[in-house]
């Protein structure tokens, strides 16, 4: 068997694997709300309600994503859903990539940082880096056009504004808020880096603007 079989169109659309990856993607989801709770919770007591949309990050690129792949195990047959359908891929795209490596980076940074990487990080750093090499992975299944990288792009620069602006960016260690305009500025370069690499992905695939209308 070949090593290319492991990620073939064969096995990686296999609605088996589909729904393996769907109902992994859910639980990671679910735990990734989870997590973000209490910060969700002092959120809402101390901001307006508007806000709380914008603190889950993580989980909510692992949403896109899963929304993403319950829409290869059932594509639509209407326009209007397939043009959903093309929102949730791009959104599943340039988050996943944006956060899973922005976990890393910054699990990283605080080792380098002298914070010890314990087993709980480990298993972060595991998480976000299937998040973002399952999201690239799957651009070629994927029927969005580059042209739905354009809101995906806005709402993922939104969700840096609406962090550093308001203070509701993901809790960090004491080191980091120390250097927290640099955090500020590596997350927006990330984001535009995120959307390149969609961009990249998407016209590697074999589509531009107008596999949109498809």
């Amino acid at each position: 068997m070949s090593l290319s079989w492991i990620w073939s169109r064969a096995l990686l659309t296999d609605r088996r694997i589909l729904w393996l990856l769907f109902v992994c993607n859910l639980i990671g989801t679910v735990y990734g709300y989870y997590w973000y709770g209490g910060q969700l919770i002092d959120i809402w007591d101390t901001h307006p309600a508007w806000q709380i949309v914008f603190v889950p990050d993580s989980p909510t690129g692992s949403l896109f994503f899963t929304l993403a792949l319950l829409g290869l195990l059932f594509p639509p047959s209407s326009r209007l859903m397939r043009g959903v359908k093309h929102l949730i891929e791009a959104l599943a795209v340039v988050t996943s990539v944006k956060y899973g490596v922005w976990a890393i980076s910054i699990i990283v940074w605080d080792a380098a940082l002298g914070q010890p990487i314990e087993g709980l990080s480990w298993m972060l750093i595991a998480s976000h880096g299937i998040m973002a090499v399952e999201a690239l992975l799957y651009v070629r299944f994927f029927t969005l056009g580059t042209l739905w990288l354009i809101p995906a792009a806005i709402w993922t620069f939104a969700n840096d504004t609406m962090d550093y602006t308001y203070g509701i960016y993901p809790y960090l260690s004491l080191q980091h808020m120390e250097r927290l305009n640099q955090v500020r500025n590596f997350t927006f370069a990330l984001t535009a880096a995120s959307v390149l690499a969609a961009w990249i992905a998407v016209r590697a695939a074999g589509r531009g603007a107008r596999s949109a209308n498809r």
